[in-house]
């Protein structure tokens, strides 16, 4: 099914929305910046206009083991964004659960006759959402640190069909992505997309994005699915601006690490979403 094609290395608008895809099998690496796409059947650019391309060129590139710290910080502090953005974001979201604070709330009042207390009680509440949204993120970076972000190599980089990318800016990783083979259905999953929040809005994830999407077709593969618990619009804008659909989701979703706890499931709720790009019918 895995299919090989020659290698290109290309240069294009880090923020380009065409859809073509760069021919470009798993070993492939991609060299993104603000110059036009050219590649080795066209003239490359003069030494000087390189020199000034190079200083905000992203390489996108496999993994490699010297890359292992970066990838793991990367991860780990865009994991970490979680806890704020799901306590505090994701309640916006969950319509029932503001009606059930607030009954709470009234409650409160009404046994305790006291309005200092009634005031207190919304960030009492809040503050228990943040404490429990801590505790389910972190018992899901431990999960997570210890099987494939523990041994990249292993799940992503030996197994056909699998790879694991990053993207590098003068030197510096400042992205990852992953793609997981499933030879069941015929489709790869887009995994662990994280971009270094020092380094946003500069479009790498889509480069990031439409890298797994080149791998999928050259592969063969008929769809690319994606599974997110992100709270943050701008994600769920970044799927669908690469072609994914919304198929489904969840409005009650168990992360890995989570104990199912009546005070866990007061306080911490996360909605999951699957997307699904269609590359070809089967």
């Amino acid at each position: 099914m895995h299919c090989s094609s020659p290698k290109m290395v290309c240069e294009t608008k880090i923020v380009a929305d065409e859809h073509d895809a760069i021919q470009g099998t798993k070993k492939d690496s991609i060299i993104v910046s603000s110059s036009q796409m050219w590649t080795s059947s066209t003239p490359a650019p003069n030494p000087i206009e390189e020199n000034d391309v190079r200083k905000d060129t992203v390489f996108i590139r496999e993994f490699e083991r010297t890359d292992h710290v970066e990838v793991r910080r990367i991860f780990y502090e865009g994991i970490m964004e979680r806890i704020p953005n799901t306590a505090f974001r994701g309640i916006l979201q969950q319509s029932q659960t503001q009606f059930l604070y607030v009954l709470l709330t009234l409650m409160c009042f009404v046994v305790s006759k006291s309005l200092t207390l009634t005031c207190c009680a919304p960030f009492v509440l809040m503050a228990a959402r943040y404490f429990y949204s801590s505790k389910v993120i972190h018992n899901y970076l431990a999960c997570a640190l210890r099987t494939d972000m523990a041994d990249i190599e292993e799940y992503y980089m030996k197994p056909t069909g699998s790879c694991f990318w990053v993207a590098v800016l003068e030197g510096q990783v400042v992205g990852i992505v992953a793609a997981q083979g499933r030879e069941d259905d015929n489709t790869v999953e887009l995994r662990r997309m994280s971009v270094d929040s020092r380094f946003r809005g500069k479009g790498i994830a889509k480069v990031l994005g439409r890298r797994v999407l080149e791998f999928a077709v050259h592969n063969n593969y008929a769809a690319v699915v994606l599974g997110t618990t992100a709270v943050k619009m701008a994600a769920h804008k970044l799927y669908e601006s690469l072609g994914f659909r919304r198929t489904g989701g969840s409005e009650d979703y168990m992360l890995p690490g989570m104990s199912g706890s009546p005070l866990e499931r007061l306080f911490f709720q996360i909605r999951y979403q699957r997307y699904r790009l269609q590359l070809r019918e089967e």
